[in-house]
């Protein structure tokens, strides 16, 4: 079954640039916030940029705007098409697929290392990311469970303590996070998501090393084949 999800308009959401630090770095990192938060995959996603919209919500001139869109090519986040204008990248299926297969390597690795250095009470941390949720009820909060399911993914890259995972994963993020706010609702997703992540904190509890990296890994290869079978509007 496919759960109706409230729909929220899929724009990019910047705010006015303080003028005091580095404006280049500050507008770069405006921009590429606003980036990752949006849902690119969401059918109603604004993928075009206009620079003086930019410029009016930014509150500068638009030639350092430009600058960081340039950058931002750079990183493959955006297009700049000549005489048509700047547009967000959208990968393809067969893109995110390989994205997820990379993913769950990094992921199952910083699982790994969990089990080695973090500490107990910050993995008990993870468990107080789904206790608001009671039996039933993740599918009529599908959204806020959808916020929670990312919270949870970022918590375990950042309790590797390892600073390149965190790094490689960066512009992974930004795409696997929309891909798993589309898909969390759709057949028994997010039900399953819930009881792969308790069995993942659990291992981890255990430090039980080699299961937890396995729980880990087998949990993103199968948003993998979720992704391989039942999706059809990326491409």
């Amino acid at each position: 079954m496919t759960v109706k999800r409230r729909i929220v308009p899929a724009e990019l959401n910047v705010a006015p640039i303080e003028t005091n630090f580095s404006l280049k770095d500050k507008i770069y990192d405006s921009l590429k916030s606003a980036i990752t938060s949006m849902n690119l995959y969401a059918d109603d996603a604004e993928l075009r940029l206009d620079e003086r919209r930019l410029s009016d919500q930014l509150e500068i001139s638009r030639t350092p705007i430009r600058e960081a869109l340039a950058r931002l090519e750079q990183e493959g986040l955006v297009e700049i098409v000549p005489r048509r204008g700047v547009y967000i990248v959208r990968k393809t299926k067969a893109e995110i697929l390989e994205m997820i297969t990379v993913w769950a390597a990094l992921e199952g690795m910083a699982a790994r290392l969990i089990t080695e250095l973090a500490s107990d009470d910050e993995i008990s941390s993870l468990r107080d990311l789904f206790t608001t949720f009671e039996e039933g009820q993740i599918q009529t909060h599908i959204d806020e469970y959808s916020d929670k399911n990312i919270d949870f993914h970022q918590a375990i890259l950042s309790m590797s303590r390892n600073q390149l995972i965190t790094e490689m994963s960066e512009t992974l993020f930004i795409h696997m996070r929309s891909i798993r706010a589309r898909t969390i609702g759709e057949i028994d997703r997010a039900n399953r998501s819930i009881v792969d992540h308790l069995h993942i904190i659990e291992a981890l509890e255990a430090r039980d090393t080699d299961l937890a990296e396995r729980l880990v890994r087998e949990h993103t290869l199968n948003l993998g084949a979720h992704v391989e079978k039942h999706v059809d509007y990326l491409d």
